[in-house]
Order: C-alpha cells, then structure tokens, then sequence
C-alpha cells in the first residue's frame, strides 16, 4: 500500500538556477491544492541538519516566479555524504511531520534524495541546474535562461572585438558539460567551441587556424571555451603571442546563474514542480522527474544516476560546418 503522505518538505540544494522559485512556487500550491502542508527547507541539506524550516503558505511564495535565485536559498553540504548526517536528517523530517520532500538541483542533490528515501521519507527530485547534464532528461531548470544571458553578453562582446579587430576568448560556465558553450557557439557564430567532451588539447593547430584566418581577412575571432577547460587568460595571451593579433579573455562567471527566468524556464518549472507534488500523492519515491520526448516523465533515481548523457554530435557538426 502507497505511503500517504500529508506534509511535503521543499529544498533547494547545489548550485542555484533561474526558475527555481518557478518550481518552489508550484510546489507549494499543487501542494495546498490536494489538501498537503508545506513546509520549506532553508539552504538546501545543511538546513535541513540546522532544521532551519519554516511553514509556507500560498502568500509565502507570492511574486516570486520572475524572480531569479531561489527564495529557500541554497548551500552545499558535504556532510549529508555521511550516513550519520542522513540518518540525522530523516529524523529530523519526522520530527517536523515531514512524510515526503522535493528535491530541486542536480546530481548531488539527487543523491541525498535518494539516501532520504531509503531511510523512508519519500522523496522526488526535480532537476534544477544551468548545466543541463542530469542524463536521464532533455531539460534541466536554468539552462533556456543562462543561455540567453551568455548569448547577450557574448554579443556584447563581439561588439567591442569588431571593432578593435581583436580575438576574443569567452569562458561560459560548464565544469564538465559544455552543452552551454555548445548553444552559446552556435547562437553567437562563433569561430571555435571549446567543449569538455571535445577538447582535444591541440591549441597549435587552434592558432594555425587563427593565422590562417587572419590571411584569408578575417578581423576578429571569438572563441567560446567552456568552464570545464579552463586557462582562458593563459590561452589569449598564448594566441597573442604566435599570432600578434590582440587577444583578451573574457570570463562571464556566476552572472549566468542570475537574472529573471525565461518564459521557458518559468513554464516547465512550474510543470515540473507540480508533477512532483502528484508523485508523492500518489505514494512514489526516489524518483526524478524528466522532461523527455515532450513530455514529463519520471525515473528510479539509480536509474537516472547512473545514466550517461554527451553533447549532441549533430549540433557540435553544425557548429563546425556554420563556421
């Protein structure tokens, strides 16, 4: 028989995205809708070990779905990797009458999620992070906004190259996932992508094809290199240096984190958060929600973890032959 659950606990755990008050938003009210108690978890696990929760309501979560960052706030919590700290916080979630938690962030976050369910609180995860590498689904809450935020500011930035006839080298975020530098590179019109999953360390042959560019005409270059490879101040004074052609490196930073969410952003966080209320109405735990095909779906979250996800080798050839 399903587990009922009647009181549903809300974090917000990793690194923050654009739409994760979307989907604490939703959650609340689908929540209040079905007739549950809500209550939010500040600063993702580390709250919930501080049991820094708080009772929400309808108005708690009033005007804030433009809102950019997450209204719970978020923290990383080495300590919840610890079975002492998860056994810690399942009791503290029974002793605040929490029966079921949405998770919101990524494959760190899920995995606490998945500790929590095992101890028996049921637990759903919804995948918020900029980096849309969570395998098991086509989109992750944050990335529609982080993209266009880049996009903005790389042209921005190629504005200013034109018309100093400059190489410029654009750091986008993406530790070990490039698919923001991949639609940046392609939105932007970039020369060159520098991608995790790609990266081939041949920098000689990256400044072979600058000078080569150089000779054909070409004014300015803009290369779009992705957190997860790095050195973008070495490589530009590299380029500077076997080419001659004025090179700064640009790096965009937390900026892409920030900002009021897309319409798309907004929208499938909302979705999103809803259908995480549903599952654990209907008794599910450790799952996480996709969004997969068109459509919302869920998966075990072992399932989903253990899941392999690479950049599109259709979109990566564009980007080459577009150049």
């Amino acid at each position: 028989m399903a587990k009922e659950v009647n009181t549903i606990g809300v974090l917000t755990s990793g690194g923050d995205a654009p739409g994760m008050n979307a989907a604490i938003r939703a959650v609340v009210r689908q929540a209040l809708a079905k007739g549950k108690k809500v209550k939010g978890i500040k600063k993702g696990y580390a709250g919930l070990l501080a049991e820094d929760i708080v009772d929400m309501d309808s108005k708690s979560v009033s005007d804030i779905i433009s809102r950019g960052g997450t209204i719970l706030q978020t923290a990383r919590c080495l300590e919840f990797k610890e079975l002492e700290y998860q056994q810690k916080g399942a009791e503290i979630c029974k002793k605040h009458g929490i029966d079921g938690i949405v998770v919101i962030g990524g494959d760190g976050s899920f995995q606490g999620a998945q500790k929590l369910a095992r101890l028996g609180i049921n637990t759903i995860g919804v995948p918020g992070t900029i980096d849309l590498d969570i395998a098991c689904t086509d989109y992750t809450i944050g990335f529609d906004t982080a993209i266009n935020t880049a996009m903005e500011a790389i042209d921005k930035v190629r504005d200013t190259s034109t018309s100093h006839e400059r190489c410029s080298v654009i750091e986008v975020m993406g530790r070990g996932a490039g698919y923001i530098a991949l639609y940046c590179g392609i939105a932007n019109g970039s020369e060159e992508i520098l991608l995790p999953e790609k990266y081939d360390h041949d920098e000689a042959a990256l400044i072979e094809r600058i000078k080569e560019g150089r000779k054909n005409g070409k004014e300015h270059y803009i290369i779009i290199n992705a957190e997860g490879i790095g050195h973008s101040q070495e490589l530009a004074e590299k380029i500077e240096k076997e080419t001659g052609m004025e090179t700064r490196a640009t790096i965009l930073g937390h900026m892409q984190r920030g900002g009021n969410p897309t319409c798309m952003d907004r929208v499938y966080a909302s979705a999103m958060g809803a259908y995480a209320v549903d599952l654990l109405d209907e008794g599910k735990s450790n799952r996480v929600v996709a969004y997969k095909e068109g459509k919302l779906v869920d998966f075990d979250i072992e399932e989903a973890l253990s899941m392999n996800k690479s950049v599109s080798e259709y979109l990566y050839k564009v980007a080459k032959d577009l150049v």
